[in-house]
Order: structure tokens, then C-alpha cells, then sequence
């Protein structure tokens, strides 16, 4: 059987060349890291995370991440397998020790008798690679982006990706700090203090909005001036400049938390999450930024508690690029012009680890199913991953092709509910709504895997 072509060792394109080998298929995967880094990367693991260690939401019946997170484990998900060993407190979050996991993706992919990894950078695709899949994620090399544009007929859509600062946890003063989970929600093994959470009274929190919007910013690149932000992850100066309240509405809301020192709710809270397995280093959370290096140490500095922090990385934006998918991709990832072309991830236009990961899965097994000579139907649209790949493929969801933007996975996706959930009301309402979307949902994809088996 001939090789299949995975370009790309992110989270996509460990999933799909995964999905393929345990398929049966051999492939080579293509990683251009360490020969050629890129400028968010610091290894040449596979699946290294950049931005936040965070999985999102691990509760699959509250959170339509948290039921992809559960599909992707039924379909054997690597990234599932090796985020468990790799957990770190994070409420009823899955976070993981970002070293860890991607040491453990790495390995996992050398050892497997069915995958080669090649070290080097493939800036187009050659003729007799007749199944490729591109899984090259928001840094896409230029040569190889040159050979998409030109395959595409089209320009690349592009937005801003942005990176939080981590500290180090001896750093953090816990005078002033606790630790606390909102409304004390557990998370896995009973955990109910997985954040550190530094508190702002009113003067403060104003002083510390101002001092974002007066700090000088890193300067964009001429072509990327128009290039916009991803709404879910904005960096902090935008939010504050969308007005004084909108950083306590949003990563600084302090709802669900006390101040154990005066027993009450803070007028504003920045929270920190564990970022590795020895609880050494912490993530700011929501706290993405394109501040200058000088000005983020100076302002982070001012927030209770982290007046003496130490930083082990600062917060940074890249360029992320993305192809309009349902105008270019088939039901099947293919682009229609050169069915042979795969994509994968976060260059289909999904937003999130988590995501990404899905449609690299669902691309190796398409391709899989095709080297076999066997056809694969999608998953069903009432599944977390249907319904993903039908905002990537279809766009019939969002809107269409012209108005396609970056999407991460959510019950708004999904088709309603029939018959319609439980007659209650307010909250609870929408609890058993979301509770009976993922039932249906991991029927219809134990349903799905099983006609794939037949």
C-alpha cells in the first residue's frame, strides 16, 4: 500500500497520521520543526502547544467541548490518550503539562511501526503523492501557502492568534492570592481550587484598565495591518479598549468567587491557571496580549499578588491563516480542484486544540476508508464532530462561504432537539437541553461507528 503524505506535526496532523496508521495505512509524516521553527514554537515535538495548556470544558453534557472530547475518545483519539497522563488541576477543565503531552504524542508516533516521521519542510506537495493531508495549522510556511493559494485559486483568509503570559507559582504572593474554582465546581478527583485567583478593588482594576490602553503595543507587519482578531481570543489591550467594563465581564469576572480575606466578591479577579504537572508554572488566563515585553512585566506586576512575579514566557500574537472551506472542501476535507489535497485543523477554519485535533481525525480516517477502496459517510450532524465538519464543509450553519469565520465547537451547531427537551425553565432549561443533545449525540455516533465497522 502506498504511503499516505500528513504536512504537519500539530495536533491536526498527529490525529490524522494516527487515524491512518491505526487503520492500517503507512504513513510519512512531514514536520519541518526543529529544521525550520516557526515563530510561535519553542521545540520540535509534535503537538506542542503554543497558546494556553488548555482542553476547554472536559464536562461533555454542559459543554459541546467537552462532548467532543468524549466522541474523540470512542474513535480512539491520541491526543485524548495522552492529554490524561499529562493532567493538571484545572477545575472541570481537561489541562494538561504542556511538555508532557507533547513528549508523549511524540513518542507515541515514533513508536507506531505504520508512521515515519520526516524531519524537513515540503513546500509543495509532489505529483505522485497521490493522498495528502495538510494539516499545517496557523503557521503555515510561506513557500508552502504560496502552493495553497495557487492550488486554491484564492486568497487565504487570515486573523490574529494571541499567546498569555505563564509565571512561575513561587512568584505568586498567596498573602494576597487563593486558590478557588468558581462556585467551587469540582474538577476531576474532587479538586476545587485548581485557579489562583488575584483580586482588584474598584481603583485598582481602573487604574490597571487605563494603564493597557496608555502601554505602547508591539507594531504589526505591513501585511498583516488588516488582518483581524478572532473574536474568542482577543487580545487584552482590545478588550479594554471596547470599554472600562468589558475586562470584568470577561477573563476578570469575578462571579463565583470570594476573597477569603474579607469575605466577599472582589470588584474584579485575575485568575492563573496550572500550566505543568509540578504546579511550578502558572498561565494568566484570558490575558493574550501584543504589549510590549517592558510594558507587560510592568503592568502584570500591579496585580495583587503578582507584584514580584517572575515570568517564565510572555504573552505574544502570531498570524493565523485559514482557507474559506466550504467553498474549497468536499464533504470529505478533499479540495474539490485536487481531490488528492486533504486539509486538517485549524487551516480549515476551526478555532481551539480540541477542534483541530477532530477534523485531523476525521481527515485520516476519510483517507484511510479511500486507500482501502471503501466509502466513509460523515458523522452523523447531530454529533459534535458532524457538526464541526459541517460548519467546515457546508457552511450552511454560519452563513455560508461568504460570511465563513473561525468557529469553535458549540450546541449552537447542532440541530435542535426532537422532541424538545424537558418542559422546565430558566437555567435548568437549558441544562437538560444540552444534556439531551449529548445523549443523542454519543447514540448517533455509536450508531455511526458501528455501520463504519460493518
Amino acid at each position: 500500500m502506498k504511503d499516505v503524505h500528513v504536512i504537519g506535526a500539530g495536533l491536526a496532523g498527529s490525529e490524522a497520521a494516527w487515524a491512518l496508521a491505526e487503520a492500517g495505512a503507512p504513513v510519512v509524516l512531514h514536520e519541518m520543526r526543529p529544521v525550520q521553527m516557526t515563530p510561535a514554537h519553542k521545540t520540535g515535538l509534535c503537538a506542542e502547544l503554543v497558546c494556553s495548556n488548555s482542553f476547554r470544558s472536559d464536562d461533555q453534557t454542559a459543554n459541546a467541548v467537552g462532548l467532543l472530547h468524549e466522541e474523540m475518545r470512542r474513535l480512539g483519539s491520541l491526543v485524548m490518550a495522552c492529554a490524561e497522563p499529562a493532567q493538571v488541576p484545572a477545575g472541570a477543565a481537561l489541562a494538561v503539562d504542556r511538555d508532557m503531552f507533547a513528549a508523549a504524542v511524540t513518542a507515541k508516533l515514533e513508536a507506531h511501526p505504520l508512521i515515519r516521521i520526516a524531519r524537513e519542510e515540503v513546500a509543495a506537495p509532489p505529483d505522485d503523492w497521490d493522498s495528502v493531508i495538510i494539516a499545517t495549522g496557523p503557521l503555515t510556511s510561506d513557500a508552502l501557502a504560496e502552493t495553497i493559494r495557487g492550488q486554491t485559486d484564492a486568497a487565504a483568509l487570515a486573523f490574529f492568534d494571541a499567546i498569555a503570559p505563564i509565571v512561575h507559582a513561587d512568584s505568586i504572593d498567596f498573602s494576597i492570592a487563593w486558590r478557588q474554582s468558581r462556585y467551587d465546581k469540582e474538577g476531576p478527583g474532587g479538586d476545587k481550587a485548581a485557579y489562583v485567583n488575584c483580586p482588584m478593588e474598584k481603583a485598582q482594576y481602573d487604574a490597571f484598565v487605563q494603564a493597557l490602553l496608555d502601554a505602547p503595543k508591539a507594531e504589526f507587519r505591513d501585511w498583516e495591518k488588516d488582518t483581524p482578531y478572532f473574536e474568542g481570543c482577543l487580545p487584552i489591550e482590545v478588550m479594554a479598549e471596547r470599554g472600562v467594563e468589558t475586562l470584568r465581564h470577561g477573563p476578570m469576572k469575578p462571579v463565583g468567587l470570594r476573597d477569603p480575606r474579607t469575605g466577599k466578591r472582589p470588584w474584579a479577579v485575575v485568575q492563573l491557571r496550572q500550566d505543568n504537572t509540578l504546579g511550578t508554572l502558572f498561565n494568566i488566563v484570558g490575558f493574550q496580549t501584543k504589549l510590549k515585553h517592558g510594558a507587560q512585566q510592568e503592568i502584570f506586576r500591579t496585580i495583587p499578588g503578582l507584584e514580584s512575579a517572575v515570568f517564565a514566557r510572555l504573552g505574544g500574537v502570531h498570524r493565523n491563516t485559514f482557507i474559506n472551506a466550504p467553498a474549497l472542501l468536499d464533504g470529505a476535507l478533499r479540495l474539490k480542484t485536487a481531490p488528492r489535497l486533504r486539509f486538517a485543523g485549524q487551516i480549515t477554519g476551526v478555532e481551539g486544540y480540541v477542534e483541530s485535533a477532530a477534523m485531523g481525525i476525521l481527515a485520516g480516517r476519510f483517507a484511510a476508508a479511500e486507500r482501502a477502496g471503501r466509502f466513509l459517510a460523515p458523522p452523523p450532524i447531530t454529533t459534535a464532530l458532524g457538526a464541526l465538519l459541517a460548519h467546515v464543509t457546508g457552511g450552511h450553519l454560519n452563513g455560508g462561504a461568504q460570511t465563513y469565520q473561525p468557529m469553535n465547537v458549540n450546541f449552537g451547531l447542532f440541530p435542535p432537539i426532537d422532541p424538545p427537551a424537558p418542559p422546565v425553565r430558566g437555567k435548568d432549561r437549558a441544562r437538560a437541553r444540552k444534556a439531551a443533545l449529548a445523549a443523542r449525540a454519543l447514540r448517533d455516533l455509536d450508531a455511526w461507528r458501528s455501520a463504519e465497522r460493518a
